[in-house]
C-alpha cells in the first residue's frame, strides 16, 4: 500500500507467487523503457503441495519457503517501495490462518499481496500489452497458469472483459494424468473437463469478439518451443500444430516416453495438462492461430510500479466506479474523508500508522462507508462491508479488500472483532485504530450539514482516546455529546477508553 512513485527508484523487482512457478524479474527504468536486468525462475510447483482439507504439504511448504529466501537474497539491497510480490491461484487457497503467509513474508523480506483472478488477469493484460508492437485492435489474451487460466479481451493498453477459470496445468495433470499415462481416454477426459469450465463464458471470447490471441505463461511458451523445435509451426501455435502435438503425446504412452525437442525437464511433469487446457481453448473459441508473449503478470507489475500505470490511479478509479454505480452522497463522503484525514494527521506517529498507506485505505474507506444504502438502510454498514470483501476490485489486492471491508463494517454501532479475521496478524492493530478515526469522522457529520465543523484535537496513548473541542461547543451541541456518549461504550466494549 506504500508510494513506489514518490520514491522513484531506478530499479524494481517482481514476484509472481504461482501454482507451479515463482517468478522474480527484475526492471532498471532507462527514460520510459523498460530493461529486465535478471529473472530468477523456481518450479516450486505449489499447487501440488494443497492438500485435500486445503492446508498445505510440509514438504512442498519448505521448498517453497527455502525459494523465497532465495529470492530475499536478490532483494537485499532494494528500498520496500521498489519491490511488489503477489501470491496466485493457490495461494488463494489456503487455509492455514495465514501461517504460510506469514512464513513466507519473513523468508521474502517483504510483504506479499493475494490477488483475485480478476486482479492477476488486469496485471496479465498490462504486462503482454506493453510488450507488443503498438496496435489497438481488439485482442485476446490466455494465461494459462499452475492452478488457474485467465482471458482478458481488450483493446490497446485498455482489458476489458477479464474472467479467471479453475483449470490449469498442474490442476489438469493431477486430475488427468497423475499417473503418468497418458490415454485416448485421459485426454478426451480432459478436453471435456476445460470445455466445461470454458462453457459459462464462452459466448463473450469466441472467434469475432476479437482480431488477435496473444498467449503467456510458461505453459504456452514451453509449448510454442516444442512445435517450433519440431517443425510444426514457424511462429506462433497454430490449431494444426497443436493436434500434432497431442498425437505425439498420445503415441508415447507415458509422460516419461516423451521425447520431444524442445520441453524441458522441469515443465515435463504437467505438460500434457497444459497441452490440454490450451487446445480445449483453441477448440472451443475458434482459435486458429496463437502469438506468444514473453511478459505477462510479472511484468505487469513492474510496469505499474514504474509508473505508466500509477497503481493508486487505479484504485481510485474502481473506487470512483463504485460510487457511481451505487449513488453515494459524494458531498457527505468528502466531508468525513477531510475529518478523518485531520484526525489521522494527530495521531499518525503515536499510534505508529504509515500516513501514506493508512492515509489511502482511510480515504477510500470514508468515499465508500456508505455503499450499503443503496441495499437498504438497516445495517448498511454490513451490507457494504460484504460489498467490499467480495466484489472484484480493480487494484486491490485480497488484504486491501479485507482492510476496507473491516473499516466499512466497524464504522458504525457495534464494533465487530469478526470483522478483522480475514486480516493478516500484523494490520489487525492498525485497522482497529483506522476503525476508531473513521467512527469519529462519521459522527461529527452525522447531521449530513454542510455547515463548517469544528476542529478537533486528538490525543492517544494505546487505547486511551481523548477528544476536545473548543470551549462551550459540546454545551451548545448537546446531540453530539449524546452520541459521544454512546460512541465511548461502543469503543469501551472494544478495549478502546475514549473521554471527551
Amino acid at each position: 500500500m506504500s508510494d513506489p512513485a514518490s520514491a522513484s527508484p531506478q530499479t524494481y523487482a517482481a514476484i509472481d507467487l504461482g501454482s507451479n512457478s515463482f517468478h522474480m524479474v527484475v526492471g532498471r527504468q532507462d527514460g520510459d523503457r523498460l530493461v529486465l536486468v535478471d529473472r530468477l525462475r523456481d518450479p516450486v510447483r505449489l499447487g501440488e503441495g494443497l492438500l485435500p482439507d486445503k492446508t498445505l504439504d510440509p514438504h512442498v511448504a519448505k521448498r517453497a519457503l527455502a525459494c523465497l529466501e532465495r529470492f530475499g537474497q536478490r532483494l537485499r539491497d532494494l528500498p520496500p517501495e521498489a519491490v511488489r510480490a503477489v501470491g496466485t491461484n493457490t495461494m488463494r487457497q489456503i487455509a492455514d490462518d495465514g501461517a504460510f503467509l506469514r512464513a513466507a513474508e519473513l523468508a521474502l523480506g517483504h510483504p506479499i499481496e493475494i490477488i483475485s483472478g480478476d486482479e492477476e488477469a488486469r496485471l496479465i493484460y498490462l504486462g503482454v500489452a506493453h510488450g507488443l508492437a503498438a496496435g489497438n485492435e481488439h485482442r485476446l489474451v490466455i494465461d494459462i497458469g499452475g492452478g488457474s487460466t485467465e482471458l482478458i479481451l481488450g483493446r490497446g493498453m485498455e482489458p476489458g472483459r477479464r474472467d479467471s477459470l479453475y483449470m490449469g496445468c498442474v490442476s489438469m495433470s493431477q486430475l488427468m494424468f497423475s499417473d503418468g499415462r497418458i490415454t485416448d481416454d485421459a485426454m478426451n477426459s480432459a478436453l471435456l473437463r476445460a470445455a466445461l469450465e470454458i462453457r459459462p463464458v464462452r459466448h463473450f471470447y469466441q472467434a469475432g469478439n476479437w482480431e488477435s490471441v496473444v498467449g503467456s505463461s510458461g505453459t504456452i511458451r514451453s509449448i510454442r518451443a516444442v512445435v517450433k523445435a519440431n517443425g510444426w509451426s514457424s511462429e506462433g501455435i497454430t490449431a494444426e500444430s497443436l493436434r500434432k502435438l497431442r498425437k505425439k503425446l498420445l503415441k508415447a504412452g507415458h509422460i516419461d516416453k516423451v521425447q520431444l525437442d524442445g520441453l524441458s525437464e522441469d515443465r515435463r511433469p504437467v505438460f500434457a495438462g497444459g497441452v490440454a487446457v490450451l487446445s480445449a481453448l483453441f477448440e472451443r473459441l475458434g482459435i486458429d492461430r496463437l502469438r506468444v508473449s514473453d511478459m505477462a503478470l510479472r511484468e505487469g507489475l513492474l510496469y505499474e510500479m514504474m509508473g505508466y500505470v500509477r497503481h493508486q490511479d487505479i484504485c481510485q478509479r474502481t473506487v470512483d466506479s463504485l460510487g457511481t454505480r451505487f449513488g453515494i452522497d459524494r458531498a457527505q463522503a468528502q466531508r468525513v474523508q477531510a475529518t478523518a484525514r485531520s484526525l489521522l494527521e494527530q495521531v499518525a506517529r503515536p499510534w505508529g500508522l504509515d500516513i501514506t498507506e493508512c492515509g489511502r485505505m482511510l480515504a477510500w474507506a470514508c468515499q465508500l462507508h456508505e455503499i450499503g444504502l443503496s441495499i437498504s438502510h438497516a445495517g448498511f454498514h454490513k451490507h457494504g462491508a460484504y460489498i467490499l470483501a467480495n466484489a472484484d476490485l480493480p487494484g486491490f489486492s485480497r488484504q486491501q479488500q479485507a482492510v476496507l471491508a473491516a473499516l466499512v463494517r466497524n464504522h458504525r454501532r457495534k464494533f465487530s472483532e469478526s470483522a478483522f479475521r480475514n486480516l493478516p496478524e500484523h494490520l489487525i492493530e492498525p485497522t482497529r485504530r483506522l476503525c476508531v478515526l473513521l467512527r469519529l469522522a462519521v459522527l461529527m457529520h452525522r447531521g449530513r450539514s454542510s455547515d463548517s465543523k469544528p476542529m478537533l484535537s486528538l490525543e492517544v496513548s494505546g487505547h486511551k482516546i481523548r477528544v476536545s473541542f473548543p470551549e462551550g461547543w459540546l454545551d451548545r451541541h448537546p446531540l453530539t455529546r449524546a452520541e459521544l456518549e454512546r460512541e465511548a461504550d461502543y469503543l469501551a466494549r472494544a478495549d478502546f477508553k475514549l473521554r471527551f
